[in-house]
C-alpha cells in the first residue's frame, strides 16, 4: 500500500515502498509529487516495476498526465524502465547532464518520440525545476554514490528526496524512524561501500545544513523525520569514513 508522506490542499507526496515482489530485485521506493495539475514521478525503477507502479500511481493521477520523471542517478533500479515511460507518457526525463547520453541506452533506437527533446539535463550546480507555481530544487549530491547525483527538494512539504543517501537495510514498517542512533547499524555497511569519500560527505553536509528540511526520504528503507533526527543524520554523514577512505595503503 502507498504511504502519503504529505498532503496539504492540492499538494501531495506519496511513497510506493512495497512493489518489488520475491527475491528477484532489490526493494526500492518510488515517489510521486502532485501539485495541482502537475506531477513528478521520482526514481521509477526498472522493467520489474513498470506495470505495478503504473497501476499504483493511477490511484492518484493518470500516467498520460505525468509532467516529469526525475532520475537521481543512472542505476537500473532508478531509471531502467525509461523506455516505457517515454513511450506511454508525455513526461520529460530530468537527470544529470552526465547521464543524458547513457540513460537512452535503455531505449530502442527505433522508438519514436524518445529523442533529446524529452530530456532536461541538469548542470552540476543543480537547478530549480518549475512545477506549476512552485519549483522543485535539484540539489547536487555528487559522488554519493554516483558521479552525477542529484537529490530533489520539495519546498511545500520540505521533504528532501535523497536517493541513495540515508539508505538502510531495514525490514520494519515504512514510517519515519524514531531512534536514529539505533538505526545506524542498518545504514553503516551500505554507506561505507557506496559513498565515495568523506570529502564528498562533508561537501553535502555543509549544503544541507543551510536548508529547511522536515523529512529526508531515501530510495531504500524508511524516511528520517524530525529536526533532531535530521541533524543526527547530517552529522553522521559529515563524519563518515567511507569509499576510497577505506582503501588499504598497501
Amino acid at each position: 500500500m502507498p504511504t502519503e508522506l504529505f498532503r496539504q490542499g492540492d499538494h501531495v507526496c506519496v511513497a510506493f515502498h512495497d512493489l518489488v515482489r520475491g527475491e528477484g530485485g532489490v526493494q526500492a521506493n518510488q515517489f510521486l509529487i502532485i501539485h495541482g495539475k502537475h506531477s513528478v514521478l521520482l526514481d521509477p525503477g526498472g522493467a520489474l516495476l513498470y506495470t505495478p507502479l503504473n497501476l499504483a500511481i493511477s490511484r492518484y493521477i493518470q500516467p498520460k498526465d505525468l509532467t516529469y520523471i526525475f532520475s537521481s542517478h543512472q542505476d537500473p533500479d532508478v531509471i531502467g524502465s525509461v523506455d516505457r515511460w517515454l513511450m506511454y507518457t508525455p513526461a520529460t526525463i530530468v537527470c544529470s547532464k552526465l547521464w543524458g547520453r547513457f540513460i537512452p541506452h535503455s531505449v530502442p533506437y527505433y522508438q519514436k518520440g524518445a529523442g533529446v527533446d524529452r530530456y532536461m539535463l541538469l548542470p552540476d550546480e543543480g537547478a530549480d525545476i518549475p512545477l506549476g507555481d512552485i519549483a522543485i530544487r535539484a540539489v547536487p549530491a555528487h559522488f554519493l554514490h554516483s558521479v552525477g547525483n542529484f537529490q530533489f527538494y520539495d519546498p511545500v512539504s520540505k521533504i528532501l528526496f535523497s536517493g541513495d543517501l540515508g539508505v538502510s537495510i531495514y525490514d520494519g514498517p515504512y514510517e519515519p524512524i524514531k531512534d536514529f542512533d539505533g538505526h545506524v547499524s542498518t545504514m553503516i555497511g551500505f554507506h561505507r561501500r557506496y559513498m565515495a569519500s568523506n570529502r564528498a560527505c562533508r561537501w553535502w553536509a555543509r549544503r544541507i545544513r543551510r536548508m529547511d528540511i522536515d523529512m529526508i526520504v531515501p530510495q531504500h528503507g524508511p524516511p528520517i523525520g524530525g529536526k533532531e533526527n535530521i541533524k543526527k543524520l547530517v552529522d553522521w554523514i559529515d563524519n563518515l569514513t567511507c569509499g576510497v577512505d577505506l582503501l588499504p595503503d598497501d
